[in-house]
């Protein structure tokens, strides 16, 4: 058996403080989500998307001064793939008299350039967007809840699906502060945040719960910190690979992707944070014992049943 006496550090010991962090970073988000809002995108508010292909790499800084001095308020210039290539995308509701509006103001100002394409995104489209996607966050929430609650136990379901939560709130708090553009490469973030973060938060589940039934003496709070300390190596190692692939995306990868993967990197920190302190806190508030996952004895003879899987995990 471990011994817990030599444990290098109390991640338990700090619960209390983790508690009030999580309670205030999430009421403050939520507070900024209802007082800001998020500053949604075209593909939510609706408006028109223009590409435009260079001859030469233009300055997307003097394409943004030529719009603004012809009387264009709210749009977004990014490169689209190439250099030479520009998607600008305009709040405006519009067709492709507007594109070609568009087109020739940036070639009055002495551009070599061609209209590669036009979308319109209308406002009922966005709406829908919208609504699919809280609801498609709702029932990711509910599957993973169904999933880890027959998997593990009913208290580990409320304990992997709160982190969820919290992280995805946070995120989206930290978007409404700082009033970045949230469109659909965020929302895709958002459900890889799920995912990362369940992912982290199985694997410390599963170790708390071989711990309980491994070490016959010891309270859930020994045993819960027992089992952080023998997955956070792990956990360090997979957060830190995976923020050194996020951060050369966001500083590399060009001006398309990085709230992509601003919000990844946001969610990963929250994420490998939560899977640690609200996890446990949750178990911990709950009151898991070691009655809760111990494996049914067999009938007759007093020995603990080896435990299946239920039937159908084992056929996917």
């Amino acid at each position: 058996m471990p011994d817990m006496e030599k444990q290098p550090f109390d991640f338990m010991g700090l619960r209390k403080i983790a508690s009030v962090l999580s309670i205030v970073l999430v009421v403050a988000s939520i507070a900024l989500l209802g007082v800001r809002g998020l500053n949604l995108g075209m593909d939510f508010t609706g408006g028109t998307s223009v590409e435009l292909e260079y001859a030469e790499a233009p300055s997307l800084d003097g394409i943004r001064n030529t719009l603004t001095e012809a009387g264009y308020e709210q749009f977004a210039v990014q490169n689209f793939g190439a250099d030479t290539t520009v998607l600008i995308r305009m709040a405006e509701a519009g067709n492709d008299e507007l594109a070609l509006e568009v087109a020739g103001v940036l070639a009055a100002d002495g551009a070599d350039l061609e209209l590669v394409s036009s979308e319109f995104v209308g406002s009922q489209v966005g709406e829908e967007l919208k609504e699919d996607s809280g609801l498609g966050l709702l029932i990711a929430l509910a599957v993973v809840l169904i999933y880890v609650g027959m998997r593990f136990q009913f208290k580990f379901g409320i304990a992997s699906v709160v982190p969820l939560a919290h992280d995805v709130i946070i995120v989206l708090g930290v978007f409404a502060l700082f009033q970045w553009t949230f469109d659909l490469t965020v929302l895709a973030a958002l459900l890889a945040v799920i995912g990362y973060s369940l992912n982290d938060t199985i694997v410390v589940a599963d170790r708390i719960r071989e711990n309980f039934r491994k070490m016959r003496v010891g309270e859930a709070w020994d045993i819960i910190n027992q089992s952080i300390h023998e997955t956070i190596t792990r956990t360090i190692n997979t957060s830190g690979t995976t923020l050194v692939v996020l951060l050369a995306l966001y500083f590399l990868g060009g001006e398309a992707i990085n709230n992509f993967a601003l919000a990844l990197i946001i969610g990963v920190v929250v994420g490998t944070y939560s899977s640690i302190y609200v996890s446990a806190n949750m178990l911990m508030v709950m009151g898991v014992t070691r009655e809760d996952l111990m494996v049914p004895a067999k009938e007759g003879t007093g020995e603990e049943e080896e435990e299946q899987p239920p039937e159908w995990l084992n056929r996917m």
